[in-house]
């Protein structure tokens, strides 16, 4: 179906690489910089495009192809935002650099990759001169690791489309069950006394080395059947403590009476946030305070973020358009059938894809290149997956919108 259409390859890798070559770290001003240059080039492009203000030096960056009409409409969407810089790199970056087998950079599978995917497909219609009935709408976005601000903010904006396809990185399989996400915090208060005066102490950073574990095995109550139950996971990633809720550390030889904890879970679509919080806190008063008498427990939201949303979880009607057209898209690309499912390890994802569900009331799928060497040091994506997704981009946009003088079995209008 897209056979005919070839994606240039080398101007592909140019879009990635130039995206790459700007910092945008959430909460930097690279993230508006790179919103106002995609903007720039989708419309030099000939797309009609949008600058949507999320916040002061925060911009979501949307381009629309229009379509002749008669056709559904389909949105992909991606995020801008990267992850921190972390240590152990070897390349830069931020320099675009590739070699025969990868690209390299911060956030090119989280998401980069994904988002110039989209952009260079729909490049590849309109240079080859391709007119779609129904609609292609490109959506990037910032603000996804504050939990999907920016993708909140377009559907407050009333942006929609029949389908959509959030290209966060799969490894070009179909994400149709993810989990939802809440963060947590754990405060536990003991009781100081001298290292001479030990046994009198409780101590809290004796209690959450034993905490700890425990909540990393976590399940949750509540989940519908096994799928649902495979999805749930819970991981403490930081942790403090010392003396006073100042968290004095001039004292070593003091036995440590605060430890705060933060973390995050990963719930199914059959579960809620409430009752994760409600199981941390069954666990901690069965299993933690029996063995430190007198230690003091308060669980609730991740205090510094308890003002952003979260992640809700997602799934997809397998039977639906979207999913089998990106589903015969792999197929046509690649020869082989594409996994599905509540995919390991994806599924322990927080994805915008819950939001334009739940929010937006929108079918559809997970699906981008990237996933193996994801939000590590030399972060990278095969350069064969990030232009295979390149191609299952055409095709599924062929599919799910038609083209102006082919009939494809479609029905309904584009939405404006």
């Amino acid at each position: 179906m897209s056979s005919t259409l070839h994606p240039d390859p080398h101007g592909a890798l140019d879009l990635l690489r130039d995206m790459i070559q700007v910092d945008s770290r959430t909460e930097t001003p690279g993230e508006g910089e790179l919103a106002r240059r995609l903007v720039d080039r989708m419309r030099d492009t000939g797309l009609e495009t949008e600058l949507i203000p999320v916040s002061p030096g925060r911009f979501n960056a949307v381009g629309r192809l229009r379509g002749t009409g008669g056709g559904e409409s389909l949105m992909f969407n991606g995020h801008l935002d990267t992850n921190p810089l972390t240590e152990g790199w070897t390349v830069d970056p931020w320099g675009g650099v590739t070699d025969d087998r990868f690209v390299y950079g911060l956030g090119v599978s989280n998401m980069k990759a994904g988002c110039a995917s989209y952009l260079a497909a729909v490049e590849t219609l309109l240079a080859h001169g391709t007119r779609l009935r129904g609609d292609v709408v490109l959506t990037f976005v910032v603000g996804e690791l504050q939990g999907g601000v920016g993708t909140l903010k377009l559907i407050d904006e009333g942006l929609r489309a029949d389908h959509f396809v959030n290209c966060e990185p799969t490894d070009l399989n179909a994400l149709t069950l993810h989990a939802g996400s809440v963060d947590f915090s754990v405060e536990l208060t003991g009781a100081t006394r001298h290292l001479s005066k030990r046994e009198e102490a409780v101590d809290a950073i004796m209690a959450a080395c034993e905490l700890i574990p425990r909540i990393n095995a976590m399940t949750f109550g509540g989940a519908a059947n096994a799928e649902h139950r495979s999805v749930n996971r819970a991981n403490v990633g930081v942790i403090r403590g010392a003396l006073s809720r100042e968290f004095n550390e001039t004292r070593p030889p003091q036995v440590a009476d605060i430890v705060r904890l933060s973390g995050a879970a990963r719930f199914a679509p059959s579960q809620n946030p409430e009752d994760v919080l409600v199981d941390i806190r069954s666990l901690i008063e069965t299993e933690l305070l029996p063995r430190f008498p007198g230690l003091g427990a308060e669980v609730g939201r991740h205090g510094p973020e308890s003002g952003k949303p979260d992640f809700p979880p997602f799934a997809a009607d397998l039977d639906s358009a979207v999913v089998r057209a990106v589903a015969a898209a792999h197929h046509e690309v690649r020869g082989t059938d594409q996994a599905n499912g509540p995919l390991t390890p994806y599924c322990f994802y927080g994805s915008d894809a819950g939001h334009l569900m739940h929010s937006a009331g929108m079918s559809g799928v997970v699906c981008g290149p990237g996933g193996r060497y994801n939000t590590m040091p030399d972060e990278r994506v095969d350069i064969v997956d990030y232009l295979d997704a390149v191609r299952m981009h055409l095709a599924t946009m062929l599919r799910i919108c038609g083209t102006a003088d082919i009939a494809d079995g479609h029905g309904g209008v584009a939405r404006p």
